[in-house]
């Protein structure tokens, strides 16, 4: 969630991306005491997604909206303890485990990798693709360049903005070590706090002297939207794994795990509720462009642009990874990484609105990754012994991620190609 950290599913190629945390395996390494653990996934699961959450109140209504983050916060929280537990239970059969992708393949070989990887390859490329329809928002409405041509979505002012970035992005992505990008992690969550801070104020004023319409509850379809949302807002799980590790109180990592989730939850509720009740029904899917032409709001805007630009390459690495071994026998080929650019570029103007992206992504892909996956490997390692309790649970999960996953990238769709016949 750069934004969104999420741990390479075969290796540790990502672990630059989280500085924060300690190297796996070193005799002498340093184990993360408990604020550290709860700073780390802070890191790990706040992301970009958050800078949608207001527009989605504004869909779902400011108190079906909390619910709903509330709600996912808790989901989250238990499927990370899921892989917890299985990771624990078969820990002197498989000690080397170390990622969301190793345990995969310790339940379910082959295929239980592939599945894996194919998922957060796709969440890793959505996530940029997130990226550029954010930086190339901001950037037309930071600067209007004209309407750009409304009959291509390739010739947008929001398009011509994305074909500038291409050329430094193919450069920047041809990089084979990205460890010098890897500060830029840090300064990604001290970009998104200071931002945070200074819509939170402008909200609070705004709110203060208009007071908009607003409304607490809406429509099925509406929940579906913000439910998809707020799984994206949330995806981390693929870091767990290897923030549990490194604890040195394992014992109590899920307490402060649960503490943590519980902060970001309440922290995105009233992010989102205050962006809402600020606009209202002018609340934009961006909520950095509800902004003022100030010079703090102009700043922070650029801000995050540029930290989004420069954290991509991080960000596709395991995409790269995962492509590089199964094309090229895992060596390194730029022109292979040049294409996934491109195509990760055409996709992002290919989408007309930010928060509607979020939503498709998780809905489908993060729905699968941080629900379904986890209960059917808890389900798979605990086998006989696990009793009626867990076992109802974790075929809910199943049930119940497979549903929403169906019905809300159905829902998603049909926003996209609404907004999309719209433009």
């Amino acid at each position: 969630m750069g934004f969104d950290k999420e741990a390479s599913s075969s290796s540790s190629r990502l672990d630059a991306a989280a500085p924060l945390l300690p190297q796996h395996g070193g005799a002498g390494g340093h184990l993360s005491s408990q604020p550290k653990t709860f700073a780390n996934v802070f890191i790990a699961v706040v992301g970009s997604g958050v800078l949608g959450l207001p527009y989605t109140f504004s869909r779902t209504g400011w108190a079906a909206g909390t619910l709903l983050l509330l709600a996912v916060a808790a989901l989250t929280f238990h499927c990370m303890m899921l892989l917890v537990a299985a990771r624990r239970r078969i820990a002197d059969e498989h000690p080397k485990i170390a990622s969301f992708g190793d345990l995969g393949h310790a339940v379910y070989g082959a295929p239980g990798r592939h599945a894996v990887d194919a998922m957060l390859v796709l969440s890793q490329a959505s996530f940029c693709v997130g990226y550029l329809i954010f930086i190339s928002n901001t950037m037309a409405h930071l600067y209007p360049i004209g309407a750009g041509s409304p009959d291509s979505p390739l010739l947008t002012a929001k398009a011509l903005f994305i074909w500038a970035m291409l050329p430094f992005q193919l450069g920047l992505n041809s990089i084979k070590t990205l460890t010098l990008l890897a500060p830029l992690s840090i300064f990604a969550d001290v970009v998104d706090l200071g931002a945070m801070g200074v819509v939170l104020g402008q909200d609070a004023s705004i709110w203060l002297a208009n007071k908009p319409p607003v409304f607490a509850f809406a429509g099925p379809a509406e929940i579906l939207y913000g439910l998809g949302v707020a799984v994206y807002a949330f995806e981390g799980i693929g870091m767990v794994l290897p923030l549990e590790a490194e604890a040195a109180d394992k014992r109590r990592f899920g307490a402060t795990l649960s503490l943590s989730m519980a902060f970001i939850a309440v922290m995105y509720g009233l992010f989102g509720a205050m962006g809402y009740l600020a606009f209202g029904a002018a609340t934009r899917d961006i909520i950095t462009t509800n902004l003022g032409t100030g010079w703090l709001s102009v700043l922070v805007q650029l801000g995050l642009c540029i930290n989004l630009f420069f954290t991509m390459p991080v960000m596709m690495n395991p995409v790269y990874e995962v492509a590089e071994r199964l094309l090229c026998g895992k060596r390194y080929a730029w022109w292979l990484r040049w294409i996934l650019v491109v195509v990760v570029g055409l996709l992002a103007m290919l989408v007309p609105n930010f928060a509607d992206f979020l939503s498709l992504v998780g809905s489908s892909v993060c729905v699968v990754l941080g629900f379904v996956l986890p209960a059917v490997f808890h389900l798979k390692v605990f086998g006989s012994e696990i009793g009626w309790a867990a076992l109802v649970a974790d075929v809910a999960v199943i049930v119940i991620g497979v549903a929403l996953a169906v019905s809300g990238t159905w829902t998603s769709l049909v926003q996209i190609f609404g907004s999309s016949s719209n433009v």
